[in-house]
């Protein structure tokens, strides 16, 4: 469970540098998709994890798997913008996905063994 510790320390420092830079309108997206991001990524640690070793066509099944969940979160991303300006602006809110998502996902060969 390295992938949720490191994600949540991830999420508190991105919304802590994104409240700094924008304010209270930042707190709330930061947080929810800084964690949208932790759950997206431990999730698809879980999927290619016991694949890691074995067959290669298995393995890359479960690696699709993970990427559509990361679309899903830029989707997720995409829809809330759109319906809710108020409580997600665009750049604090695409911000706190991807601050979280891309190191986590950076750090996925590392979290794997």
């Amino acid at each position: 469970m390295k992938g949720l510790g490191l994600g949540i320390a991830l999420t508190a420092l991105v919304t802590g540098l994104l409240y700094i830079s924008w304010g209270q309108e930042a707190l709330l997206p930061a947080l929810v998709f800084g964690l949208v991001a932790t759950a997206i990524q431990v999730a698809s640690v879980a999927l290619v994890r016991p694949a890691f070793a074995g067959e290669t066509t298995r393995l890359l099944k479960r690696w699709g798997w993970g990427m559509l969940l990361r679309l899903f979160g830029v989707a997720l991303v995409a829809i809330l913008v759109t319906l809710d300006q108020t409580h997600f602006p665009p750049l604090p809110t695409a911000l706190g996905f991807l601050g979280v998502l891309v190191p986590l996902l950076f750090m996925e060969v590392r979290l794997v063994r």
